[in-house]
């Protein structure tokens, strides 16, 4: 074993050379990969085709992705096997499509979608997953629909509520899938976000995770049984999440699936923002925008069932998710579907899945047609057949010229067509895809190897603006706005942003580009552009150039602007991670970036800054954070030591115990709050009702009452704000959400109107006695004479001029969402020439929920619409007054689920 340790080391040494530009330090078998020696994803990747050619193994990629040591890799290395070429008969291609099957062209959901495919063909394979070199496991559509059926049925047996957010803490495989369409099944909105793959990061990633789950409010977390603990970290940052489960948690539960039917127009996804330049954002995506765009993309690349779509991608990332997943779901396109981390242990893998699979489309980033290119062996190429592939997307990331010509003149002879590559552009804010070239063009290179992107989806507008908004000349460069059917209403629970992001009709999508010839071509993104001295400074070609020099980590430069506040411009700053440690080695490596930035920029860079590695911060797809690193630069603190992952756990639990603690002291604040509103609320009945017993005009009692209201609303220190304003004589028409309402609209109407109640409340011990004495009138709420009788009543009160406060709906539920309004209010105003006034409440569930006794503070608004007038007498005039008045009320209300 000695032997096979000095060659191993040596390999990681030479390495580390190179990495370094000098010679390395001894390696030690216990040095861990990351943190000891600075070997990253990519340079793992390097190093696992290194020590494989000398050796003449194939290493076991599990044991390859989970090595945390040298030793580990010794291990490994022991269990390896021979190296051979790969057995390119080990499986044959997947059954093609017997004819078309056509697309689901009326579906308004992605569960209409599901539904579509599962009565047609339950059987036709959905995806194949690829674990190693075990053989694909198949799901098809009929057992994708039964299983997310019973997450569905698990998730509500948790108390998941309609319009509740769940993150989905999945790496790649099956679960993924029941998740995501369980959630959307029960009525809940889907967030993915990237489970953790490295301890040595873990307290800043769970921060961050933290941010997103905090931001959407998530009631329950779904994520895998080894991911369990940090998921229980991750709970106690954040006080919403109620449960952390797995879906075997969920599996198993009898009884038929939630009976909840979403619209087109909601919340399918948030999509939370990588972050490469600023915080996280919730991109608030409808099934209506997810559609759109795949229709769109599917359009532009011809897809069909005969396709077979093959990818690597992560499914907590857009173009993953979307583009690769819910785009091959929808046509019915086979998805042969790899791990991410079985391709960074193994490239070759993925265009073996197409060759085996005869795969017709898929993409990846250029970091990966640049491995590819430049890394992979040509024995473990041999008998490779990429001629199938007819649409190799590249996007997600800067494409370069220089990695596509690379790339389809290595891999001309083993079939591939240069042709099929095909540079894109998109962004979460428009779903996936925004432009795409003509098929089967090619790569159009432009001066300076600037690649077009292509031109916009069908149905999809780009435009490039100058700093004045105005629409910019040919080949001018400016910022990109966008607008479609896929474009995003905004960021989640975020106004700010969401204002920042709408130039009217139009999004901005913070890039920066030009176009020509209808093709846009991107320069970069409006964040990261340095401004100094008037002179506008792009920092992706000296970041390349510098990622370049020998004794620089390539990918881990970063160049920012850094603000001079005694100059008032921008000073230029270049972090280059490196571990040379002689000074004069860095010294000279310092003079070389320093001669680069002269090159680049035309002037010299204001600081260079040698780091360590894992200093430049980056995004979970390896995008460079330059607003991250710019302010902990600025902050004094880019290159602090990474604290032992020990330290990290013993933060996080501290972070999540102080949390427990003011989460307990909010708990019994807010039931002191809540014994204080009902000892209020009865001291408020007993005098009010002592009052009602000797005021003898219906007038002042309807006046005392509205008083009392009023007085209890302020006392209770709720805020409550009104939009709009209440003129009588009138019919109110208001969603119902809440023991409270009443109290709410007694106290912000004006004194006059009548509330319509139930007629069982008569029966009941004081109400039934006090109730009618400030005017509330008892209706039955079934189809019976009475239910007639009442509503002729109420027609002829309304003839009269009396004004009424009714509830359409009838009664309300814990979970949120408008139900159908009932006729009777309609009808009495078409009836009687009185018109109707929709009032939308929002707030008032979260105060005292159904089923719950002890209320709570939170912001309320009540938003008075404009009078509806009836333009006759007629059902169909009642029938028009409801729809407007449900469609207002729905607007302002914001819990736009259930049906007329």
């Amino acid at each position: 074993m000695i032997q096979p340790a000095q060659d191993l080391t040596g390999i990681i040494g030479g390495l580390l050379a190179e990495l370094r530009g000098g010679a390395a330090p001894p390696v030690a078998l216990d040095a861990e990969l990351e943190r000891d020696l600075g070997i990253d994803s990519l340079a793992r990747v390097e190093l696992t085709l290194r020590i494989e050619r000398a050796f003449g193994v194939r290493l076991p990629e599990e044991s390859v992705v989970a090595a945390r040591t040298v030793r580990d890799l010794l291990a490994a290395l022991a269990a390896a096997a021979p190296r051979l070429a790969p057995d390119i008969a080990q499986e044959a291609p997947l059954a093609r499509a017997a004819g078309a099957i056509g697309e689901p062209k009326d579906a308004a959901t992605l569960l209409d979608v599901l539904a579509w495919h599962a009565a047609r063909h339950a059987q036709r394979l959905h995806v194949a997953l690829l674990e190693n070199d075990a053989p694909a496991q198949p799901l098809t559509y009929g057992e994708l629909a039964a299983e997310c059926g019973a997450a569905a049925r698990g998730l509500r047996r948790h108390g998941l509520e309609p319009g509740e957010a769940v993150v989905i803490m999945l790496p790649t495989g099956r679960a993924f899938f029941q998740a995501f369409l369980g959630v959307l099944a029960a009525g809940g909105v889907p967030v993915p976000i990237y489970p953790p793959f490295r301890w040595s990061q873990i307290e800043e990633h769970l921060r961050r995770q933290a941010g997103i789950v905090d931001n959407c409010a998530a009631a329950m977390l779904v994520t895998m049984a080894g991911a369990q603990a940090a998921a229980r970290l991750l709970q106690a940052q954040v006080p919403a999440l109620r449960h952390v489960v797995t879906v075997d948690d969920l599996m198993g539960t009898a009884g038929p699936a939630p009976a909840l039917v979403p619209g087109s127009q909601d919340t399918a996804l948030l999509q939370y923002t990588s972050g490469s330049t600023g915080q996280p954002k919730g991109v608030v995506l409808t099934h209506a925008n997810l559609l759109a765009n795949i229709r769109a993309m599917g359009e532009a690349v011809g897809a069909a069932a005969e396709d077979v779509c093959v990818s690597w991608l992560p499914l907590y990332h857009d173009m993953g998710l979307i583009g690769a997943w819910l785009g091959s779901f929808y046509y019915g396109v086979p998805l042969v579907l790899i791990p991410t981390q079985a391709f960074l242990a193994r490239p070759a893998r993925w265009l073996w899945a197409i060759h085996r699979y005869r795969g017709t489309l898929s993409a990846a980033p250029n970091f990966a047609y640049e491995i590819l290119a430049a890394k992979v062996p040509e024995d473990e190429l041999r008998g490779l057949d990429l001629s199938s592939w007819r649409v190799a997307f590249n996007g997600a990331e800067p494409v370069r010229a220089a990695t596509l010509e690379r790339f389809a003149r290595r891999f001309a002879p083993f079939g591939f067509d240069a042709r099929a590559a095909t540079p894109v552009y998109g962004l979460a804010e428009c779903a996936v895809g925004l432009t795409f070239p003509p098929l089967g063009r090619g790569p159009l290179i432009d001066a300076g190897g600037i690649v077009s992107c292509g031109r916009p989806l069908p149905g999809h507008q780009v435009r490039v603006v100058d700093e004045g908004g105005r629409e910019a000349p040919e080949r001018v460069e400016g910022r990109v706005e966008f607008r479609g059917p896929s474009a995003t209403a905004g960021y989640f629970n975020n106004p700010q942003a969401t204002r920042a992001l709408a130039r009217g009709e139009w999004l901005d999508t913070g890039d920066l580009g030009y176009i020509a010839q209808g093709e846009l071509y991107i320069t970069g993104r409006v964040k990261d552009v340095i401004i100094r001295g008037g002179q506008h400074i792009h920092p992706y070609d000296l970041e390349e150039a510098v990622g370049a020099l020998a004794g620089v980590r390539k990918g881990c430069v970063a160049v920012f602007g850094a603000t001079d506040r005694a100059s008032g411009t921008e000073r230029v700053v270049v972090v280059a991670e490196t571990r040379l440690a002689e000074a004069e080695a860095r010294q000279a490596l310092r003079r070389r970036i320093a001669e680069l930035a002269l090159a680049h920029l035309g002037a010299p860079a204001d600081d260079i800054v040698l780091a360590g590695a894992r200093v430049v911060l980056k995004t979970s797809s390896g995008k460079i954070r330059r607003a991250a690193c710019r302010e902990l630069y600025e902050r004094g603190i880019l290159g602090a030591a990474q604290r032992p992952v020990a330290l990290q756990l013993a933060s996080l639990a501290l972070s999540g115990s102080l949390g427990a603690l003011r989460r307990l002291a909010r708990r019994i604040g807010g039931w002191l709050y809540g014994v204080y509103l009902w000892l209020l609320f009865a001291l408020a009945a007993a005098v009010g009702a002592a009052v009602l017993c000797v005021l003898p005009g219906k007038g002042a009692r309807e006046r005392w009452t509205h008083a009392v209201a009023l007085a209890l609303m302020r006392l209770s220190r709720l805020e409550v704000r009104v939009h709009g304003a209440a003129r009588l004589p009138a019919i109110f028409a208001t969603n119902h959400a809440s023991y409270v309402d009443s109290l709410i609209l007694a106290a912000v109407l004006p004194a006059g109107p009548h509330f319509v109640a139930k007629r069982e409340l008569a029966s009941v011990p004081f109400a039934g006695w006090l109730l009618p004495r400030f005017g509330t009138r008892f209706v039955e709420r079934f189809a019976t004479q009475a239910a007639i009788e009442d509503a002729r009543e109420l027609t002829d009160a309304a003839r009269a001029g009396e004004s009424l406060v009714m509830f359409p709906e009838g009664t309300f539920t814990r979970a949120p969402g408008v139900g159908a309004f009932h006729m009777s209010a309609f009808v009495a105003a078409a009836q009687s020439g009185c018109p109707v006034v929709p009032v939308a409440l929002r707030g008032t569930r979260s105060v005292l929920r159904a089923g719950a006794w002890l209320p709570r503070r939170a912001p309320v608004e009540v938003f008075i619409g404009e009078p509806l007038a009836p333009h006759g007498t007629g059902w169909s005039d009642a029938l028009a007054l409801r729809d407007e008045a449900r469609r207002t009320v729905l607007a302002d209300c914001g819990e736009a689920h259930g049906a007329c």
